[in-house]
């Protein structure tokens, strides 16, 4: 076998590899001597057919294996000897088309070599961890929420407002006729909540208990039952009772309701899952205030089609959002920028600077992580988590995609420990403004 090196420029690489028929015709062998003490055949004992016949047989087969199995172990063996380690799928085709049996195999192989990643020191790297503790104000305005949550009503005298409960019964009608599902007894509709067709809740503020009102509002064209769809009805509503909402009283019984002991256990649980909220916002200012040291700290060459990939993935994402109507793939060719490129090349030359640091650090994502994460992604498909489960085992590219965030987290977990890190309290609403300078970047 004789291996070639056609292209070395950049990170480009390209080899000319021929390998004889004489190769070929010896693996072929080797195939056959291995497979003969198995083999039967009409007129002679079991492993006793001679060898000229089962190359007759199955020569023919075994050759393209053999092929196969050859050209893959001379790109194995080069890049054990190389040390290069490629950027994507190496691209692997035969430039003798001619090719029949007897002639030696002309195959070339391009792809692109991941580059050297330069060390660093990791501890010179400087830090700021933001911490904020959740204050007595924050506690009480996230009880009030609480207790606005757990709002009961009372009957008022007086027409319905916005944010009002009416108790009322109701008939819908379609030309006259009532239709199946439209008619319900002692309905308690919170006005200004939105649960009723677009146009019915408006209909009903200034009601009393007693009144008798016919609501008419026209069906969405893509409401649900397509035989109401775009439809006009009429609703005879009568009104039985007119309640004012009442927020809970902050005591004992408030906290029992949420699962809490009393209401000092509640405060405590508030104070600790505020200041979580807190711990994970923060944790994500200090996460982008390390890869913007990293990026400054590396310089090194990127593997175009890598760069050219994030681009192109980045350039559909943002395309998307600015056009959320468009669910599919069926829209014009998405053009890349020099913007997306930009922050292109910054995310290719973080991500393999991680997967770096990752791998000599020898940080692994481990089966209970992925089997959590998995969890998490499944809860999105109610009624369909088995099949998801069932996805994710059959699909490696899905399982790479949870466990690469995973990987990431436990990579910059590794450089906070290293990094010298400085404590500076704030309180919530600069933590906001600082997250908020993420979202704008």
């Amino acid at each position: 076998m004789q291996v070639t090196e056609t292209l070395n420029e950049g990170l480009k690489r390209g080899y000319a590899i021929t390998v004889s028929a004489s190769e070929l015709d010896d693996k072929v062998n080797e195939k056959l001597a291995e497979a003969q003490p198995e083999v039967e055949m009409k007129g002679f004992r079991k492993g006793k057919v001679p060898m000229p016949l089962l190359k007759k047989q199955f020569g023919q087969r075994l050759l393209g294996e053999a092929m196969q199995e050859t050209i893959d172990g001379a790109m194995n063996k080069h890049f054990e000897d190389s040390g290069d380690r490629p950027a994507m799928q190496p691209e692997v085709k035969m430039t003798n088309e001619d090719w029949k049996e007897g002639d030696d195999v002309q195959v070339e192989m391009s792809y692109e070599a991941l580059p050297e990643i330069p060390e660093l020191d990791l501890k010179s790297v400087k830090l700021e961890k933001l911490v904020v503790k959740a204050k007595d104000e924050d506690i009480d305005e996230a009880l009030e929420n609480l207790a606005k949550n757990a709002q009961d009503f009372e009957a008022k005298d007086g027409p319905a407002e916005d944010g009002d409960q009416v108790v009322f019964d109701f008939v819908g009608k379609v030309d006259g006729e009532a239709f199946e599902g439209g008619s319900a007894e002692d309905y308690p509709l919170v006005l200004g909540s939105g649960s009723f067709i677009p146009g019915f809740e408006e209909q009903l503020v200034g009601v009393k208990a007693g009144d008798e009102k016919a609501v008419t509002v026209t069906f969405p064209e893509e409401y649900q039952a397509e035989h109401l769809a775009g439809k006009e009805a009429v609703f005879d509503c009568t009104v039985k009772e007119v309640k004012a909402a009442k927020a809970a009283e902050i005591n004992d019984d408030l906290a029992k309701k949420f699962g809490a002991e009393d209401l000092a256990a509640l405060k405590t649980q508030i104070s600790e899952r505020l200041e979580a909220e807190y711990a994970g916002a923060a944790r994500a200012v200090q996460k982008r205030a390390l890869l913007d040291a990293l990026d400054g700290m590396v310089s090194f060459d990127l593997p175009p089609s890598l760069v050219d990939a994030e681009a192109g993935q980045i350039a559909h994402q943002l395309w998307h959002e600015e056009n959320p109507d468009v669910q599919g793939h069926d829209h014009p060719e998405i053009e890349t920028t020099d913007e997306h490129k930009k922050l292109a090349e910054r995310r290719v030359r973080l991500g393999l600077l991680l997967a770096e640091l990752g791998q000599k650090a020898e940080v692994e994502v481990t089966d209970a992580e992925m089997s959590q994460a998995v969890m998490n992604q499944a809860r999105q498909y109610p009624g369909q988590e088995r099949q998801f489960f069932e996805f994710v085992q059959q699909n490696p590219q899905m399982q790479q995609q949870l466990r690469a965030p995973i990987f990431e987290d436990k990579v910059v977990d590794y450089v906070f420990e290293l990094a010298e890190v400085s404590e500076k309290e704030i309180d919530k609403d600069e933590l906001q403004k600082a997250v908020e300078a993420l979202e704008e970047e």
